[in-house]
């Protein structure tokens, strides 16, 4: 047995089962629209403070160790709506999960605000390196990859691209493969950003309430957004079967 099979200890086993806790508790003080702080979770978990501190040493570690497990726990929901639909088609599988994203984004809006509208202290901070490798993150890109490696859709030459884009793409801050993509189709990393600012800019606004009420009840400003993005995909042709789709999996949650 390697080491890095080996069993954990009894004290390591322990130390995980409280993360675990850790976790949990957090989530229900979330649901409960109640305080998030050192103090209110360790109260939940009955322990005191500074005990809670010999696993979390402040709140900063406190909200990224939540926002991990919970962006790990949500991504299940996003995979498995996407495992709805067959590998053979890869366009209802990304927007299956996308629109699960926002479907779930609107039900638990306090751990959607914890996980996705927390502010990045800088490049180098523990949560940007726990952004770069958000499961949820790398589900959207690899259906998105599986998106491209169907259509074959055009992406822009690197340099074709502004400098800053062109760096940001060869030494990536985000959760995707980059080095499957072949090197001459690396610009796709540029779409894979592109995608992700239009999905979440129109989420975040349904979830903040900074839109018409009845735009974010009948989601028609995120079908929208999808539809308009599209066609850069190669989706032209699908569009009115991926409105369908959407439609009716947000009519489902609204009755």
């Amino acid at each position: 047995m390697t080491q890095a099979e080996a069993p954990l200890s009894r004290r390591e086993r322990q130390r995980e089962a409280t993360f675990t806790e850790i976790v949990a508790a957090s989530r229900a003080l979330l649901a409960q629209d109640s305080e998030l702080s050192l103090r209110a979770v360790a109260q939940q978990m009955g322990m005191t403070a500074p005990a809670l501190y010999r696993y979390v040493a402040n709140y900063q570690e406190l909200v990224d160790l939540v926002a991990f497990e919970i962006d790990k726990t949500a991504t299940a929901l996003f995979a498995a709506a996407a495992d709805a639909y067959p590998a053979e088609d890869p366009a209802a599988r990304l927007v299956a999960a996308i629109t699960e994203f926002r479907m779930w984004a609107h039900t638990h809006r306090r751990e959607f605000v914890l996980t996705f509208a927390n502010p990045v202290a800088d490049s180098s901070c523990v949560r940007r390196e726990l952004i770069t490798s958000a499961t949820s993150g790398h589900l959207m890109t690899d259906l998105m990859f599986e998106v491209w490696a169907d259509r074959q859709f055009d992406v822009p030459a690197l340099a074709d691209l502004p400098e800053t884009v062109q760096e940001a793409i060869r030494t990536p801050l985000m959760p995707a493969k980059i080095d499957r993509i072949p090197e001459e189709s690396r610009g796709l990393a540029w779409a894979y950003i592109q995608g992700w600012t239009a999905l979440y800019g129109v989420v975040a606004l349904e979830v903040m309430g900074h839109m018409d009420p009845r735009l974010i009840e009948s989601g028609e400003m995120f079908i929208d957004v999808v539809t308009r993005f599209a066609p850069s995909m190669g989706l032209e042709g699908d569009v009115p079967r991926l409105v369908a789709q959407m439609r009716e999996r947000i009519r489902a949650q609204s009755g």
